[in-house]
């Protein structure tokens, strides 16, 4: 009897320590409790990692940024800088005497005309001038005649009438001769000339001749175009939201893409449009050339800058920014090791350094990553991924 019972307290034993080994298995084989996730703009490497990265902090530096307009246009001289020239009367021509890019200075020859109404018009103003000469004369005597009371009062006016009419006719004969470039001293003379020269009204060069000799010209053809370069400038289109920040004296970087450089020239505003130009809501921008230039052509396209006024602005290194479609970002420095994103919105680039304006709130003393952004923007999207 004492057997058995012992016999069922050792079972009782045996069967209550093995239920309290088996909780202690399976605690023992759980899992850990997992940790909360990280903050998604935050991500930590270690000195070993920045160090070979090259990762550089520092603040923002406060400058003077400005604010450029972009505007398209082309190199252009005044209008009174360009000569167009045409034959005040039909004619054929007899000789040319230019070519294109060649130099000429006022006054000079660009080509001969001949023409019988040449002629006509040279023996019209002989005639009329030997006429005046008679009715002077004629008039004289009438007035001789009314002085003695013995001429009729018709008489004399009509000598009169006759006398002004004859002076205007010189007149606008003498006018049309010297349209033509002919001298009225030497027809006075007794040299008329079958020919008339064509002359340039300005200096310059020559754009382009359109004549060759035996070729019968009318006068509203444009027969040999002239350029003075002697005051070369920008012509720029600026679009209407822009033209209230363009004044005069602001400083115009541009380039001349047909050049195969990267050279930025400079100019300088002088003159801003008051209206709007009839093919497109833009304003013209007319601006001189700093310093002047002999290597640039009248109708070569440029494409400008024009710096408006600047304003003191944070900035950073472009090093220092991350591109990201409507906003960009920053990293700061939170800890030893740990670094945090932060939206900016970028501005104006001078020198390599970016206006930015913060989206979120940051003090000026905040350390900034100002090199090796983008090494931790990989390691953040490296960790993000790892958690998908």
């Amino acid at each position: 009897m004492k057997s058995t019972y012992f016999l069922l307290l050792a079972s009782l034993l045996v069967a209550c320590g093995t239920d309290k080994s088996a909780p202690t298995e399976a605690a023992t084989s759980a899992p850990p409790t997992p940790t909360a996730p990280a903050n998604p703009d935050e991500v930590s490497v270690s000195n070993a990692q920045a160090q070979a990265a090259g990762l550089e902090t520092g603040s923002f530096v406060w400058k003077n940024m400005t604010t450029d307009v972009q505007a398209n246009g082309s190199i252009d001289v005044p209008p009174q800088n360009r000569a167009s020239v045409s034959a005040v009367m039909g004619g054929y021509v007899q000789s040319v005497a230019v070519l294109p890019g060649q130099q000429i200075t006022r006054g000079g020859t660009v080509a001969v005309l001949r023409h019988p109404d040449y002629l006509r018009l040279q023996q019209d103003y002989l005639q009329s001038r030997a006429r005046v000469t008679f009715l002077q004369k004629e008039l004289q005597r009438q007035q001789t005649l009314d002085a003695e009371d013995v001429g009729a009062k018709r008489k004399l006016q009509q000598a009169q009438s006759d006398y002004a009419s004859e002076q205007a006719t010189l007149r606008a004969t003498a006018a049309q001769l010297r349209m033509l470039g002919l001298s009225i001293s030497r027809l006075e003379r007794g040299d008329i000339s079958p020919t008339v020269p064509l002359v340039s009204p300005i200096k310059g060069y020559v754009k382009s001749v359109n004549i060759n000799p035996g070729q019968f010209v009318n006068p509203q053809d444009i027969l040999v175009e002239i350029v003075d370069r002697s005051d070369l400038h920008l012509e720029l289109k600026v679009f209407e939201r822009d033209i209230a920040r363009v004044k005069n004296g602001q400083r115009i970087l541009f380039k001349i893409p047909s050049r195969g450089s990267n050279e930025d020239l400079g100019a300088r505003v002088f003159l801003v449009g008051k209206a709007f130009n009839d093919d497109a809501r833009t304003v013209s921008v007319h601006a001189h050339l700093e310093p002047e230039r002999d290597d640039v052509l009248p109708g070569q396209y440029v494409s400008a800058h024009i710096q408006t006024a600047g304003a003191r602005q944070r900035t950073l290194p472009e090093d220092a920014i991350i591109q990201a479609g409507e906003f960009s970002y920053v990293f700061a420095q939170t800890g030893p090791t740990t670094y945090r994103r932060y939206r900016i919105r970028t501005g104006s680039t001078d020198s390599g350094d970016v206006a930015v304006t913060l989206l979120d709130q940051l003090p000026d003393t905040t350390r900034l990553v100002r090199h090796g952004a983008y090494f931790l923007d990989a390691e953040l999207k490296k960790g993000q991924d790892a958690e998908e």
